[in-house]
């Protein structure tokens, strides 16, 4: 009798996954000077010490995870550096900083006045950072073509401490394999990848003796309660202040004022008044309450009365919802420039944040087809750019009770390795990660002040992708490009 399909497979082990790295040629040209280039893509297995009874009983296959590494042709390797990149979400791939600002092609996804209509184009990028540094991009596990080994549970990659000891182990894996424990190593990271790479700095130098020469903090965000508006945190209602200005200046409620007037303004009230206001509470005098109100209106553009009813403390959402509700359009949060029309008029909260779905397209497009016809990388699944699985699953179980934070992390970097360089990168349109916010964690980062000028900041007229906006992405590049230079030691 032959057997069920049940019985063939009932003792049937899964195969062990191996590397699957393909290699590809290219060239491209900057500033007359023509660079050859090497890209490797694909995923390389994840493996975890197995110990039974204390005896070492060899490598389990854990995750594969997918990487897009560039290395320049004919450089010296030891010589030469090497920048480690991802976005955050947590949940997002790194197709972002990949194919927005460092990578040698670049999608076209136009801007605020002139999105790109489908199906989307990439060109080259004669401003990559691949002209000064190798660069790695990572997607941490269940992003992007990363997954769970077979047999293996995603969910325990999905909180704060698994994901840095995997991306971790990735570096120290790409670093190892590739001959670069002598490179100039850098990690660039963008939003969440802020927080990881504060904490990677910190723990490749606890686990693995890997000291670092820099840290590209992209729209940063070292400490989630500086941001997140949960029950009695009154902390970043004031932090958002001065990008809600800026936000209601380039829709053209400041009439003429020029821009720095204005946040000058916003930052004066945001650090001074408005704390003291939210502190006393109902112990705040009448007419101080009322002043409180009458600033944070005319600094905002909303309406007293909106104000006032919400007790001066503006949620972020709120914000994004009521500025332009007379013209029935919200505005973005991660880049409050972008508006779409919102068709329920009394929505607290938009249903829409146009400055992602405006340029999502354009980005998955690109990239699905990059990695087919020119990296010559194939795979089936789905490549997760934003995986709304990982943020529902995600967890700081490491934190109860207390915020996510990963400032003491990059202070004990720092004191340990005051060779270690910080570029920080801002969007005064930014209303996921408010640059007022960050201003103040790194001014209470707790480091000596001889140690103060490693850390240099860049702000730039756009939001949270600030590489979206043009001329802020070709200043971008130069300024990263200038900070690996001068943090090499080369």
């Amino acid at each position: 009798m032959p057997e069920t399909p049940e019985e063939e497979t009932s003792d049937t082990k899964a195969p062990e996954p191996s590397d699957e790295l393909v290699t590809t040629q290219h060239t491209l040209t900057v500033k007359r000077r023509k660079l050859a280039y090497t890209v490797r893509t694909g995923r390389i297995v994840l493996r975890k010490e197995v110990l039974t009874d204390g005896k070492f009983e060899g490598h389990q296959a854990k995750a594969e995870v997918f990487l897009t590494a560039y290395t320049l042709d004919g450089a010296e390797p030891g010589e030469r550096p090497v920048t480690f990149a991802f976005n955050g979400g947590p949940g997002s791939a790194s197709v972002w900083l990949h194919m927005g600002l460092l990578g040698p092609r670049r999608v076209v996804s136009g801007d605020v006045d002139a999105p790109e209509p489908p199906p989307y184009r990439l060109a080259d990028n004669p401003e990559t950072l691949l002209a000064q540094s190798d660069l790695v991009f990572i997607d941490p596990v269940s992003t992007g073509y990363s997954r769970a080994a077979a047999g293996e549970k995603p969910k325990e990659y999905l909180g704060f401490t698994p994901d840095i000891e995997s991306v971790g182990e990735i570096i120290r894996l790409w670093t190892s394999r590739n001959g670069r424990w002598l490179s100039p190593k850098f990690l660039a990271g963008e939003s969440y990848g802020t927080l990881r790479a504060a904490a990677l700095a910190a723990h490749l130098q606890e686990r693995h003796g890997m000291y670092l020469n820099g840290l590209m903090l992209i729209s940063s965000v070292l400490d989630m309660g500086t941001i997140l508006f949960t029950e009695g945190n009154d902390k970043p209602f004031p932090f958002y202040v001065p990008t809600y200005a800026a936000i209601a200046h380039y829709h053209g409620l400041h009439g003429d004022r020029p821009l720095d007037d204005v946040l000058a303004d916003a930052e004066e009230f945001a650090a001074r008044e408005l704390p003291y206001a939210l502190e006393r509470g109902a112990r705040l005098p009448d007419e101080e309450r009322a002043a409180a109100v009458q600033t944070l209106a005319s600094l905002t553009g909303l309406e007293e009365s909106y104000v006032d009813r919400v007790n001066l403390r503006i949620e972020h959402l709120r914000f994004f919802t009521e500025l332009l509700r007379d013209r029935g359009l919200t505005t973005g949060r991660m880049d409050g420039r972008f508006t779409t029309w919102e068709p329920d008029g009394g929505r607290e909260r938009m249903s829409d944040d146009a400055s992602i779905s405006r340029i999502i397209g354009a980005y998955s497009a690109t990239f699905n087809h990059y990695v087919r016809t020119e990296l010559e990388y194939e795979n089936d699944l789905p490549y997760e750019i934003l995986s709304s699985d990982v943020i529902r699953e995600w967890s700081y179980s490491d934190f109860e009770g207390r915020a996510v934070s990963a400032v003491d992390a990059l202070g004990s970097a720092m004191r340990a390795n005051p060779h270690l360089k910080v570029h920080v990168a801002l969007g005064y349109y930014d209303g996921a990660t408010p640059y007022f916010a960050a201003e103040h964690v790194l001014a209470r980062l707790q480091i000596p002040e001889e140690l103060r000028e490693n850390i240099e900041s860049a702000y730039y007229p756009a939001g949270h992708m600030m590489y979206v906006h043009e001329p802020s992405r070709v200043q971008q590049s130069k300024d990263l490009a200038a900070f690996v230079a001068s943090a090499s030691n080369r």
